[in-house]
C-alpha cells in the first residue's frame, strides 16, 4: 500500500502536463483522432502536442514529423497505431525521454501467436528505458479533477467520488452518461486493458490513495496476482469500500473475457472465496456495482441492521419490509418515546408499526421533516428507508384555486418541492444515519433530482434500495473485524 498518490506509477499517467499523441491525424474518421477530440473537447489544459509523418499541423495543432522535433519531453504518450508499429514507437518514446504511455492499440496477446510475441517485445522495450504503461488493447484514463479524457468518447458525465479500475475498456465509456443521470461520477476512472505493466492491483493502489476517490469500483475479468490483489485490498478497505462486478465466472463469460484481453478467468466459487477474505463487496451486476458505490460513497456506517421503513402507502411499504427482511435485515418495532412524540402528527387511518404509514397528510412538512426526523432520531433504528412522492399536480391544482397566476403556480411549486428536499436533506446530516430514498414514479421528476443534488441516494425500487443498504451493514461489519484485526 502506497502512502502518497505520487508513488503510484499512474500518478503521472493520470495526471499528466503534457501529451504526445500518435495517430491523430485530420481524418476525422481515424480512432487515434476520435481519442484527440475527446482529449480537447474535455479541456485538457497542458500541452498537446500530435506526432504525424506528414501532416504539419492536426485539429488546430502544430504537429511534429518525430516525437524528437517536439520542444519538450511529453509527461505521457497516448498511442493509437497499427499494431505492428507500436514497438518502434515506443522505443523512440524511451530515446527521447518519455517514461509513461498508455497504448489504445489492440492486437496483441489477446489475438494469440505473432500478438504475444509483439506484447513482449513492448514489455522488454519498457523495462529498458523505465517506461510505465497502461494497456495495450485499453482506452486509459478519464480524470475530470485533471480534465484528461483519452477514450474515445466525448466525456458527458460528472466529476464525482467512484474510482474505476476496469479490465474492459469501453465499459468506461458507456458509463458516463449513466452515471450522471444519477448525479455520480467518476473521481478517476482507469482502463487496465491487456495489463503488460501495470494491472488492475495497481490501479486499486492508485484509487486507494486518491483524495477524490471515496469508493473503489472494479470491472474484473480475471485477477493475475492473486495474493498481491489480497493483500493490496485488505490494505485499503479500512479506509475505504471496495465493490467489484466479476464477469468470467461462467464458461460463456470465461471464452469472452479470454478473447477480449487473452484473460484467464476463474470459477465464480473461486472469485466469491478471494472477495470475502479481503473485504471485496461483491455486485451480481452493473447495476448493483454503481448502486452499492452510490450508497457506500455517500452515506455514513450504520451501527447496526435494523432498518425503519417510512411510507404513506400500504403497498410500497409492504414491498420494502420484503425486500429488507429477505436480505436479514431487521425491522424493529419503535420505542414508546418515539410512539409518543408520533401520536400529534399521524392521522387516525395512519400505522406506527414499522413501516411506518403516514397514509393521507395534508401538510407536506410532517412527511419530509417531523417524521422522518422523528424516525432517525429512534434508539432502535440505524437506518431509515423513505418511501418518496409529492404528487405535484395536485399541489399546482391548490396553488391555482388560491389564485395565482401560471408562472406563480411554477414558482411556487419549484419553492415548495425544494424547500422538501432541503428539510430530508438537513434531517439526514443531523442525524448521523444512512437516509435512503425509493420511488416508483418518475427518477427525474423534480423532487427526485433535488434529493439526489443533496447527497440522498433514490432509487426506482424498494428491492434496490435494501440492497444497497445491506451493502452498507455488510462493509461496515467487514471494516469493524479489519481495524480490530479479528478478520
Amino acid at each position: 500500500m502506497i502512502h502518497s498518490i505520487e508513488e503510484s506509477p499512474l500518478c503521472p499517467i493520470a495526471n499528466p502536463r503534457s501529451i504526445a499523441i500518435f495517430g491523430a491525424s485530420n481524418r476525422p474518421d481515424s480512432m487515434g483522432s476520435n481519442h484527440l477530440f475527446a482529449l480537447l473537447d474535455h479541456g485538457f489544459e497542458g500541452p498537446i502536442y500530435p506526432v504525424h509523418p506528414t501532416e504539419t499541423q492536426v485539429m488546430g495543432l502544430r504537429a511534429y514529423q518525430s516525437v524528437r522535433d517536439i520542444p519538450e519531453i511529453p509527461n505521457l504518450a497516448l498511442i493509437v497505431l497499427p499494431t505492428h508499429i507500436v514497438p518502434e514507437v515506443m522505443k523512440e518514446c524511451g530515446e527521447t525521454g518519455i517514461r509513461h504511455a498508455i497504448i489504445v492499440s489492440g492486437g496483441f496477446r489477446e489475438v494469440g501467436g505473432e500478438g504475444i510475441k509483439l506484447e513482449q517485445r513492448l514489455k522488454d522495450i519498457a523495462l529498458r528505458y523505465g517506461i510505465r504503461f497502461l494497456g495495450p488493447n485499453c482506452i486509459g484514463v478519464s480524470n475530470p479533477y485533471h480534465k484528461l479524457n483519452t477514450t474515445f468518447f466525448e466525456f458527458d458525465g460528472l466529476p464525482g467520488f467512484i474510482g474505476l479500475a476496469s479490465q474492459s475498456g469501453s465499459f468506461v465509456t458507456q458509463m458516463f452518461r449513466h452515471l450522471a443521470g444519477y448525479g455520480l461520477g467518476f473521481s478517476t476512472a482507469i482502463s487496465v486493458g491487456n495489463e503488460a505493466d501495470t494491472d488492475i492491483i495497481d490501479a486499486m493502489t492508485y484509487l486507494g490513495a486518491c483524495s477524490h476517490t471515496k469508493v473503489v469500483a472494479l470491472y474484473v475479468e480475471a485477477i493475475n496476482r492473486g495474493q498481491a490483489f489480497l493483500e493490496t485490498a485488505r490494505a485499503i478497505v479500512p479506509q475505504k469500500p471496495i465493490v467489484a462486478f466479476y464477469s468470467g465466472g461462467s464458461e460463456a463469460g470465461r471464452r469472452a473475457s479470454f478473447s477480449h484481453t487473452g484473460a484467464m478467468a476463474g470459477s465464480d466459487r473461486i472469485y466469491d472465496g478471494v472477495f470475502r477474505q479481503c473485504g471485496v463487496i461483491r455486485a451480481s451486476s452493473i447495476t448493483e456495482l454503481f448502486d452499492f458505490c452510490w450508497v457506500l460513497g455517500s452515506q455514513p456506517e450504520p451501527k447496526g441492521h435494523r432498518v425503519v421503513i417510512q411510507t404513506h402507502s400500504g403497498g410500497p411499504g409492504g414491498a420494502a419490509a420484503d425486500a429488507c427482511d429477505r436480505l436479514g435485515l431487521e425491522l424493529p418495532s419503535l420505542s414508546g418515546k418515539t410512539i409518543e412524540k408520533l401520536a400529534p402528527i399521524m392521522p387516525h387511518t395512519g400505522s406506527i408499526t414499522n413501516p411506518v404509514d403516514m397514509t393521507f397528510h395534508k401538510d407536506l412538512d410532517h412527511y419530509f421533516h417531523v417524521l422522518p426526523k422523528l424516525l432517525i432520531e429512534e434508539r432502535r433504528a440505524d437506518m431509515l428507508l423513505i418511501y418518496l412522492l409529492l404528487p405535484i399536480q395536485v399541489v399546482k391544482q391548490t396553488l391555482s384555486r388560491m389564485g395565482l397566476s401560471e408562472e406563480q403556480v411554477l414558482d411556487e411549486a419549484d419553492k415548495l418541492i425544494d424547500a422538501q428536499c432541503k428539510s430530508v436533506a438537513q434531517v439526514a446530516k443531523a442525524g448521523g444515519k444512512p437516509l435512503v430514498g425509493y420511488t416508483f414514479r418518475d427518477m427525474n421528476a423534480r423532487l427526485i433530482r433535488g434529493l439526489r443534488d443533496r447527497g440522498i441516494p433514490v432509487f426506482p425500487e424498494p428491492q434496490r434500495a435494501a440492497r444497497a443498504l445491506k451493502a452498507l451493514v455488510d462493509y461496515a461489519r467487514t471494516r469493524e473485524k479489519f481495524v480490530s484485526g479479528h478478520a
